[in-house]
């Protein structure tokens, strides 16, 4: 069974240049093992991840994350069964949050900015579909 797992996550200490090389290269080593696909977008303090893969893989990965010391206040976003993924071909994609098109954000929240923790669900979740589907995301191997 595929599933689709989103979360937001808030960083203990701002997110750098390194930090991000550093999960996409930890990602991208060991996710083609497990067959697990996604993106991870990311601003000066907020990650938002898309995990896609089988039920059991994607999970232990949650339950990870939720153990990182770089993370706090982790929240679930989203989680569904799916039929096929919308990553497949990106062992992890990253895009930062804090370089989308302005009026992309305003379509999805108050103000020009992006903060999962102050808009519903859905609109992540419809921004983040927007983005893959414009082809908003960088370095997709």
């Amino acid at each position: 069974m595929l599933v689709r797992l989103i979360y937001a996550s808030r960083a203990r200490v701002p997110i750098s240049s390194e930090v991000i090389d550093s999960i996409l290269a930890s990602a991208r080593k060991n996710n083609p093992g497990q067959g697990i696909t996604g993106v991870l977008c990311y601003s000066d303090s907020i990650f938002v991840q898309v995990l896609e893969g089988g039920r059991d893989q994607v999970n232990r990965i949650y339950g990870s994350l939720q153990r990182d010391e770089r993370h706090h206040d982790l929240v679930l976003l989203a989680y569904e069964s799916i039929d096929e993924r919308q990553y497949s071909s990106w062992t992890m994609g990253k895009i930062r949050l804090d370089k989308i098109n302005r009026s992309l954000l305003l379509k999805y929240s108050v103000c020009g900015e992006l903060n999962p923790y102050l808009v519903s669900n859905c609109a992540t979740v419809a921004l983040l579909n927007e983005l893959a589907s414009t082809a908003a995301f960088a370095q997709r191997d």
